[in-house]
């Protein structure tokens, strides 16, 4: 046998490998291999969650930028209306408070209104009024601020410029400017800090959940409270202070006070009505998800069904209940 053996070709015997010697290799390259598809997939997941982030963070910019650039459009709408609903030698005067508002408003807006709007001490916040973040102060930090100090500056200004309207033509430029910096630098931003600061008298939180002095938190949506509430009132305010206009009502035919440039008001109408698309949809003050998309819609269907019915329901009571009984747009 062990001739025959010898006899026979060398690639006849195959000598076998002991699975001792190869078990080892194949596990220590089967372990890296893991590892660097772990290692890859950690990576990839860590880059797609940041640019996920940084995508979200772009849209939410975007949006609160374009709506806030909507909203100040708004104030070309109340120049317009305003200068058409007055008597033409008034013209000048209502176009300059309104050009004051923007320019005195923000600059009281960045020097202190922000401040005691929204800049809330987190060491020891109360509820009146916030006391941090003024001249931008600690923006670097956290920089998505400049966007809502841009978009709430808009609200602050176009809160100032409602009363402009109702003290028209009997208002001085230089007393205007005095109420401009109050409003903006204490008036509208100590409101604002009660409702929309989240540490305020109408929302606070307490043992986990949010509430009031009265009770359940205030629930304000585009300013509809908050906003108007305090041009409203200053509105009313500024209005009994300075009286009617002079000879308003002292003669039977007022044509003298009637608006002199009705394509005016048309104009700044429609500007007012194409900027609250971006004052009302714009509080959605996200626009990273669908809900947030979904929510954004509907707020502005409402926004234009809203002025929709009112504007018939104004042209109704001018033309059956109010005299004179004319069906026209300015008076």
């Amino acid at each position: 046998v062990f001739f025959v053996t010898s006899l026979l070709p060398r690639w006849s015997v195959r000598p076998t490998r002991s699975p001792q010697r190869i078990k080892p290799r194949r596990v220590m390259a089967l372990n890296a291999t893991e590892l660097a598809w772990n290692l890859s997939i950690t990576e990839l997941e860590a880059d797609m969650a940041q640019t996920v982030g940084n995508m979200n963070e772009s849209m939410d910019t975007i949006w609160m930028l374009v709506a806030a650039m909507l909203v100040f459009f708004m104030h070309a709408g109340f120049s317009v209306l305003e200068a058409g609903c007055v008597r033409f030698k008034n013209t000048q005067n209502i176009m300059a408070k309104n050009l004051m508002v923007v320019t005195v408003g923000f600059l009281s807006w960045y020097v202190v209104g922000y401040s005691v709007a929204l800049g809330a001490s987190s060491s020891d916040p109360n509820k009146f009024a916030g006391s941090g973040g003024a001249l931008m102060d600690g923006f670097w930090d956290d920089k998505s601020l400049f966007r809502v100090w841009f978009f709430q500056g808009a609200f602050c200004a176009t809160g100032a410029t409602i009363v402009s309207g109702a003290m028209a033509e009997r208002t001085q430029l230089g007393g205007f400017t005095a109420f401009t910096i109050l409003m903006t630098c204490a008036i509208y931003p100590v409101v604002i800090y009660w409702g929309w600061s989240g540490l305020g008298i109408f929302s606070y939180p307490e043992n986990g959940s949010s509430k009031s002095l009265v009770g359940p938190p205030l629930m304000d949506f585009a300013g509809s409270g908050l906003v108007h509430l305090v041009g409203g009132i200053g509105a009313l305010v500024g209005a009994i202070m300075v009286g009617p206009r002079y000879g308003r009502w002292e003669d039977e035919d007022d044509t003298e006070f009637e608006a002199h440039n009705i394509p005016f008001c048309i104009l700044g109408t429609f500007f007012l009505w194409f900027g609250w698309y971006g004052f009302n949809p714009g509080s959605t003050l996200s626009m990273h998800s669908a809900s947030d998309a979904y929510t954004a819609s509907i707020v502005a269907v409402n926004t234009t069904l809203a002025p929709c019915c009112a504007a018939l329901v104004v042209f109704t009571l001018r033309a059956l209940v109010c005299e004179p009984h004319r069906l026209d747009v300015g008076g």
